[in-house]
This record gives structure tokens, sequence and C-alpha cells, in this order.
């Protein structure tokens, strides 16, 4: 389990290849048995709960509409609740936790409601029968486990045996087996069936299916439902009949009959419940599936070592990516991260520690400073073809779809009525933002190497864990860069690569060769590349403050003077597309760089591109008297990132004092505006840990509120009207007593408001944004208002209807002590030996289990009493545990409607005040629409501009046969594979080879020089 000296069992010694062949699983690991459990006791749940007992329930529920009201409250509110859990698993495991959480507190609700006792069905028997078999199933299992490790070390089994079982599997095993019991016993009860009954119903139920003149009467017993229920439970569910068949085994184990007096033993009863045989059943299936898929099924397929099974297990036929990054979660460590690592960034790198000075200092000397920042490898070609993306590093099925296009060969496309063949380009631009949410070994690792690592293999002869210390690190068979004929890249950093310093950056990207099959040369982390036809591309580094420094200022300065000719044309590439964003926030950055462009380059900048912005939008200028500093503007950050509007900057038209035109956007302007309606319909199922934040939240602001003694003016109402009114009546009282006398739920209300107002983009004025945040909160603190005086109806209805608090807190476990020996006698006294063999733990156990289970009795009994004495009354323990159980069921009631509000919220800010366009998008984790831009600088010099996006991303891949029969072929370079890429989508349909189209195509031809003067005339 730890060591590495493991003892060697028989098994691990064999030669099992033929065996392997014949017991080979289906599926490359052991089956999940408990979900098939789960389905099978689901579908007996439906079997014995026949129209009948339903048609019972409906006509025995009282016809009053409160108790209607109840149900569709309760049964809504936890629908909603789990609906973003239901088919779905999650990491970690929040969905099975809620899961379950949902069973027990809307059991635990539900069975103090009146009519289920009309159906047959004892609901607390069944809970007080399920919480003991529970508890008496979990330490059963537990001591088998550690029994069967145990024979594993000393090996008796096969070392992979030895694995320890998942905690939560065990719990999930033991639950179905309760849940199996209880529900035999609602519908059978504790009856024993003796032999000569089994042999009756040899010759007479089983053999009555076969013949053929007898089936319409087996028919009619199917029809009835009742009958044939009667008939399973008589033939099917005996599998012990009396204790005369197992004489040792029933007296000693089940009744104790060896350690009492003997004059008790005589009268000790002979029949065995079959609760005990059902139970023993089960328990036995899961210990042989258990013993059996370990030792001999699952473990002879898999004859290996320890490490080497978990190296293999690794090597499954799917990818291993990342989900796409949860914004909203108020869970996640790595957003705490990431908040403390832009804190620290802000305040010490911005202006006092520069990682872009530090370069300057390396490189001193003139030869140094042209080494290391310009490359011209790519200069003397005929035509060449570059690609450029941008924000990549998020979710790992948008980022390898990407990926897997850009290391395509070529790309085979419809382009105006005509197939084109896009080859795959010489050189991979990245402009910034490579992994999310912060940079980090993790995510450079996962997030960003990766995917590019399974669309484009690195050489085999490269290891990860390498460090570039003289870069270039060429292959041995090239001796510079211009005899290299493999795809490079070239990378940027963005604000999220700043976050750290530029610390993972350097390491990641400056300090190692390979991307995935892209050879990565550069030195630093700004760059210009002389391209063929007098083309430059200078990649500029802006850091967090959206500006070039003067080291960098002066490099490129300098490097249009000497290098750049007055004929050539520039591309500058930045992360952030300063024309859109300073239009937006009406704000100025980039002056140095602005400067650079109108008095260095003088009209010589043709094509700015940039990222940041998860969308692509082109704007081109509109041809005036006025010269033009720069003539495009292209923005796209689709490289794998969440989906950003482009419906908010549909009024951009002027920058740099020339007039802009929008040519295209992708999304279009349409599209991006009916994609917000996804907060409200999809907000809590894109943002499930945002339940932490919100449920707190509106606790906090409804604490002080709890309990409400006094409304019998709300029940007493006759009419419905009547009703409402005073129901709103109430929850105006409630706000003006939290303004007036509760300072718990007055200081959330406050703190809330200011965060409120702080959350408005500062780009709205100061009377806006207050009336903004005024009504966000408003319409959090009525719905919390609300619904507390919706549970404090629900309790106080039970209570007066003598549903709830009735006795204490330990109405259920006092219940069951009183039924207990006459559904399950115990002459000889075990259960008292048991009592006093453990301390008096097992019936404490039991006790405290249950009353912890019957959440609703402990609030009603604790809010009684704080009604009738106050709370001074109620030590500090109690009014912690009240507080809790109303959490418990505040919690689930609240979730659901606070991410309904803020996803309205977003709405409305996006679509009508043009707000919040991070926030609103972020939060939809849209992993669709996803592109990247090809270019072409053709034999003319001309640059010709495709733009390729992806509508829909491929969420299920498998392995490339095509792939894995070239894999298998002599050893090359991956970029001269015909299929380079490892997995495919599951459907050829959506794969992105398949699916991809223009989205935009324009050319930028090179046209007769304009000489600029200083005070901007062109002559």
């Amino acid at each position: 389990m730890g060591s590495d000296n493991q003892p060697v069992g028989f098994l691990d010694t064999l030669k099992m290849e033929t065996v392997r062949t014949i017991f080979t699983h289906t599926y490359p690991y052991p089956h999940q048995h408990s979900r098939h459990a789960i389905i099978a006791v689901f579908m007996g749940c439906l079997f014995f709960i026949s129209s009948d007992n339903m048609h019972t329930l409906i006509q025995k529920l009282d016809s009053n509409i409160k108790w209607w009201s109840m149900y569709a409250c309760l049964l809504g509110f936890f629908y909603f609740f789990s609906s973003p859990f239901i088919g779905k698993t999650f990491k970690p495991n929040y969905s099975n936790f809620s899961r379950w959480y949902i069973a027990w507190i809307l059991v635990a609700a539900l069975y103090h409601l009146p009519s289920f006792q009309s159906m047959g069905v004892d609901l607390r028997m069944n809970l007080s029968l399920f919480l003991s078999i529970y508890i008496s199933s979990i330490l059963f299992l537990m001591v088998f486990h550690v029994i069967f490790i145990g024979l594993w070390y000393v090996g008796l089994v096969a070392r992979v045996a030895g694995r320890r079982p998942a905690i939560l599997t065990i719990l999930q095993n033991c639950a179905v087996i309760s849940i199996a019991c209880c529900v035999f016993y609602s519908h059978c009860g504790n009856r024993s069936i003796m032999k000569e009954k089994i042999l009756e119903r040899k010759f007479s139920s089983w053999i009555t299916l076969w013949k053929k003149e007898e089936r319409n009467s087996w028919l009619a017993k199917f029809l009835h439902m009742n009958e044939f229920k009667d008939q399973v439970c008589s033939s099917w569910f005996a599998p012990v009949g009396s204790a005369h068949d197992y004489p040792f085994l029933s007296k000693w184990v089940i009744y104790g009959e060896l350690t009492c007096s003997g004059g008790n033993c005589a009268e000790s009863s002979a029949e065995i419940s079959p609760i005990y045989s059902l139970w023993a059943t089960f328990i036995g299936l899961y210990i042989a599936n258990y013993v059996v898929e370990r030792s001999t099924g699952w473990a002879l397929t898999h004859p290996v070592a320890q490490k080497e099974f978990e190296r293999l297990k690794k090597k499954q036929m799917k990818p291993e990516f990342l989900d796409m990054v949860p914004w909203y979660s108020g869970t996640s460590a790595d957003l705490f991260k990431t908040a403390f690592d832009l804190l620290v960034s802000v305040t010490v790198f911005v202006g006092r520690f520069d990682m872009r000075m530090m370069q300057a200092a390396m490189s001193r000397a003139d030869d140094a400073a042209k080494k290391d920042l310009i490359y011209d490898q790519f200069s003397d070609h005929d035509e060449f073809w570059f690609d450029f993306m941008a924000d990549t590093g998020d979710g790992g099925n948008s980022t390898y779809s990407v990926a897997r296009l850009l290391a395509q060969p070529s790309i085979k496309i419809k382009s105006k009525g005509s197939d084109i063949s896009l080859p795959r380009g010489s050189l991979l631009l990245i402009g910034g933002d490579l992994a999310y949410p912060n940079p980090s070994a993790f995510t450079y690792e996962k997030r960003l190497f990766r995917p590019f690592e399974y669309a484009l293999q690195p050489p085999i002869w490269y290891k990860d864990e390498h460090v570039s210390v003289n870069k270039p690190e060429l292959p041995s068979e090239v001796s510079s860069l211009k005899q290299y004929n493999g795809p490079q890249c070239f990378l940027i950093p963005g604000n999220h690569d700043w976050f750290d310093g530029l610390q993972t950056f350097m390491r990641y990207i400056s300090h190692k060769s390979w991307l995935g099959g892209w050879f990565m040369p550069q030195k630093r982390s700004y760059f210009a590349l002389q391209l063929p036809k007098g083309w430059w591309l200078f990649g500029l580094d802006q850091a967090l403050h959206c500006d070039l420094d003067v080291y960098q200022f002066k490099f490129f300065a300098e490097l249009i003077k000497n290098k750049v000719g007055q004929n050539d044309s520039v591309i500058i590439m930045t992360h952030e597309p300063a024309w859109l964003l300073d239009w937006y926030w009406n704000n100025v950055t980039g002056k140095n760089l602005s400067y650079l462009i109108r008095d260095h380059l003088k009209g010589r900048c043709k094509l700015r591109i940039a990222g940041d912005l998860h969308h692509y939008m082109r704007h081109s200028y509109v041809p005036s008297g006025k010269p033009a500093y720069v003539e495009h503007l292209l923005v796209n950050g689709c490289g794998g990132a969440f989906l950003h509007p482009t419906h908010v900057f549909s009024g951009f038209n002027h920058a740099y004092g020339t007039s802009y035109e929008s040519k295209a956007a992708y999304p279009s302007f349409e599209d991006s505006s009916r994609i917000a309606l996804g907060n409200i319909l999809k907000f809590r199922k894109k943002n499930w840990q945002f339940d932490f934040i919100g449920g707190i939240i509106y606790f906090a602001l409804a604490f002080s509120m709890f309990p409400q003694c006094n409304l019998d003016h709300v029940l007493l109402q006759d009419s419905f009207s009547g009703f409402l009114k005073s129901f709103f009546r109430t929850v105006w009282d409630s706000f003006v007593y939290m303004i007036g006398s509760s300072y718990v739920s007055l200081a959330g209300a406050l703190v809330l408001l200011i965060i409120a107002v702080a959350f408005v983009p500062s780009k709205v004025s100061r009377k806006r944004r207050a009336m903004i945040g005024i009504l966000h909160v408003s319409a959090h603190l009525s719905a919390a208002l609300i619904l507390m005086l919706l549970l404090e109806l629900g309790i106080e209805t039970c209570i007066s209807h003598k549903l709830l608090a009735t006795s204490g807190y330990h109405t259920l476990y006092e219940w069951y002590r009183s039924v207990e020996s006459k559904h399950f006698p115990d002459p000889t006294g075990l259960r008292a030996r048991i009592e006093q063999w453990t301390f008096g733990l097992y019936p404490a156990c039991i006790k405290y289990l249950m009353s912890a289970f019957d959440v609703p009795e402990v609030m009603a009994v604790s809010r009684c009493s704080i009604c009738k004495n106050g709370m001074d009354s109620l030590s500090r323990g109690v009014a912690i545990i009240y507080y809790a159980s109303v959490f418990l069921y505040f919690w689930v009631f609240s979730t659901p409607v606070v991410s309904l509000i803020f996803g309205s919220y977003l709405y409305i800010c996006i679509n009508w005040l043009h707000i919040h366009f991070d926030e609103a998008f972020s939060s939809l984790r849209i992993a669709n629409y996803k592109s990247f831009t090809r270019f072409h600088i053709n034999q003319r010099g001309a640059l010709e501009v495709f733009t390729l996006a992806v509508d829909k991303v491929p969420k299920e891949w498998k392995l490339d046969p095509k792939w894995e029969a070239e894999s298998k072929m002599p050893p090359n370079l991956s970029h001269q594979r015909k299929f380079p890429s490892k997995w495919q989508a599951v459907s050829l349909q959506q794969d992105p080879v398949n699916t991809v189209r223009i989205v935009d195509q324009f050319v930028i031809e090179r046209t007769k020089p304009e000489f600029f003067t200083g005070n901007g005339s062109s002559h």
C-alpha cells in the first residue's frame, strides 16, 4: 500500500496470457455495481408502489390546498436544487454529496407530512430500520475490507487487489442494501415462510408461468398488482425458512442462545425474519463480487505490479481534459490564489519590479539584444503561411479543438463557392493568456501543454522536465533555424500570465523548446520577426499596465529606424485590444505604443492583432482625407477560453484619429445577444459551486428573522387574496424589524449593498451605480425574506396539525423502541447484551443518529421552546443546533433563487445596459465558437487573411485509428505525419476538421508608402 517492498502473492507469479484473453473485461475497469443496484432498487420501488397505491394517496390527501402547496414547494425547491447534478459527476464529489444530502433532508421532511401511510408505507419504521441496517452494514463491510487488505498483505491475494476501496463506494453500497431491505419490509412485512410453503410454491407458482392453459390466470394475477405483490413476497423474498434449517447460525449469531441460561433458551423463537436473510444475501453478494472482481476476473486481466498498473491506467483510451474554469466557484482554491496573485502583482510588480527591465538588463550588448529579440529565419521564403490565436488554456475540449486544426498539414475548405486548401502555418503566434485562471505549473502543463501535445506530439527524445539553457536547441540534424522546416511558435504574455510576475511564463516558454510539436526558439517575452516580402511582426509585452516600458520602447524604436524599410509593412501583436477597451471604458491607455505607431512607424502599421476579448471582430478604416496610422484592427481571442459577447462593442467606430467600420463579428451581434439569455436559464447549472456563496449570503440576510412565532393571522385567512396580503404584510414587517432591531441581518445587508455597488463597472456614473446596486440588493433581500417566511409557515402548519414537535428531540428513536420488540422479537436478550458489551454505545449511536436524521423535528422542538420561553432559554449548543437545522433547509430553498436573481441581473446588465461583459459571459463557460486566423504572404507580397471557426466544440473524443497506425511506423517528427493528432471526435460529423468554416476573409495589399510628417500630414 505505501511501501515499495510489497508482498508477492501467488497470482502475481503466474503467466496468464491465456487466462487474460478469457477473462478480459468488456470495460477497462471494474463495473460500478452500486449504480446498477440503485437502478434495481428504484425499479423495485416503482413495482411495489402500484397505481392502486397512488390512487389511494390522491383520494386520502387532505383537500385543503395548503398540503398540495407544501408538497409542490418542497418537491419544486428540491428538484431545482438537484437539477444541475442529475446525470452528471463533478469533481470534487459535490454532485454525489448533493444527491445524498437531498435524499436525506427530503425524506426527513416528507415523512412528517400526511397521507404517506395511506400508501401502505410506514416511513417511521422504514427510516428507523434504514438507519439501523445502514450503520450495521458500514461496520460489517469495513471489517471485511480490513481483513481482505490483511490477506493481501500476507500475499494470499493478487497485489492489485490490495488497492484501498473508496469510502464513498462503501457508503453508497450500504445505502443501497438498506433501501432494499426497507422496500421489502414495507410491502412484505416480517413474515417467516416455512419449508413446506417453499415446496408448495415450486409446484404452483413457478410452473404456472410456463403452463399454456394457465397463462390467462397468471395474467389476471399480474393485472391485480396487490395479489401479484403478495405472490412475489411469499415466493421470492424468503431465502430462509426456519431456525431449524440453520440451527447453529441462527441460535448463536442471531439470537445468542449459546450464551443464555437454560430456561430462556427453551422459549426462543424458531422463526428467522426474512430481513436478516435478505440483508445477509446482499452482503454476501457484495463480498463475493468484490473478491471475485479483485482476485480473479479483474486481477487476472491485470497481473502487473502496482506501479505498472497505475501507469497503464493513466494511458487510457480517452484524453484527460480539464473542464472550463468555474469563475463563480466559492470553493476553488485556484480562484482565491488568482485573486491573491493579482493583488500582489498590482501592488508589487507594477511600477516597482518589472521582469521586462530584468530582460533588458540581461541583454546589454547590442549583438546579444539582436540575437535574443530579432528573428529572421523566415525572411527568405517566396511565400509564407502563419497562424494566430490567443487566450488558450481554459477548457481542454476547446483548446484541443483549435490545436487540432492548427496541427493539420492542410485544411480543405470552401471559400466563395470553390474548394481551397490552406496549408499549416510555418509559424504559430499565441497572443497571451496561456492558461487560466492563474499561471502555475499545473495550469500550464494541464491546460496549455497537454492539448497541444495531443494535437502535435513533441519529438520522442524530448523530456518534459528538460530545461533549455542555450536556446535555440535544434534537432541534431539541423544546424540553424533557417534549415529547420518544422512549425515554430512565438508567444507573448497576457494579463493572466503576469499574475505571478511572469515567473511561470519564463520557466515554461523562455526555458523550454517545444510546445507539443511546435519548436519555440524565443528567449524573451517580446520579440520582432522579419517575414518575407518586407513584412515585419512585432510581438509586444504590455504587462499589467497595458503599455510598453521604456526599454522595450527603445528597442522597437531603434529597430524601426535601423532595419524596417520605408516600403515595409508591420503587424503589431499585443494581448489587449486597446482600441476596443479604451472606447468601452472611456479611457486612454498605451500612450507609449500609440506614440511608437504614430511617430515612428508613420503609416507602415497595416494591421494590429490582439486577443484578451474572447471573440472575433475586425474593423477596417474608412477612407478619408485623414491619414490612417493603422488600416485594420483584428481581435481573435477564441483560442480556447470562454466566449465573450460582440454586441456590447457594436458601437465602436473611431480610434487613433481614424474612423473605422465593423467588417466581421463572430458570433454575430444577434447571436451574442441571444446567448446572454443563458444567464437566466443556466447560471446555476453552469456555476453550481456558487451555492456555497449564495446560500451563506441569504442565510446571513435572514438569520435574525428566525423564528417567526406569530403566524396565525396568515394561516387563518379564508381567501387566497387575503392570504397573499397578509403574507406580504408579514414580509414587510420582517424588513422593518431587520432595519430597527436585527443587527446581524442588517450588517449582512449593508455589506452586500457595498459589494453590489462596487461590483457595478466604474464606467457607470456614481448615481447609476448606487441605483443599480440598491435594486440588485433589494431583489436578493426580498427573496431571502420570502423564503424565510415560507419555511416558517411550513413548520408552523406541521406543528399545528401535530405532525411535528409532539414529544421531543428523540421522537423517532422512542417510537422505534416502542415497536422494535413487536416487529423484531428478541426473546434471548441479545440487544441488551450488545448494549452491555459496547458500554451503551450501540443504542446511543442509533438514538443520536436518528435525531440527527430527523432535522424537521429538531427544528420544530427548538422553535417551540424559543417561542414559548424566549431565545435566552436555550443554551448556546441548542441554539447552534437550531440554526444549523434551519440552514440545512434554507440552503436548499435559497441557492436556486439566488442563482436565478443573479443570473437575471447579469442578463439585464449585458443586454440592456451593456455592462458586465466579462462577468455575464464568464458565468456561461461557453466552450463553443472557437476560431483562429491563418495568414498568407503570397508571391506578390500581399497579405491574405482567413479566419477559421468551429461553431460547436466536441465533448467526447476517441483514439484516431489513422494516427495509431501511423505511430507504429518508423519514428519521425510529428509535423511530417499525415495524421498528427491523437484524438478525433466520437462523432465524425462533429469533428473540428469536418465542421471548420471561414467566417472572415480579406486581403491587405502592399500599397505605395505614405510618409507622415510630425504633425500628421502626408505628402
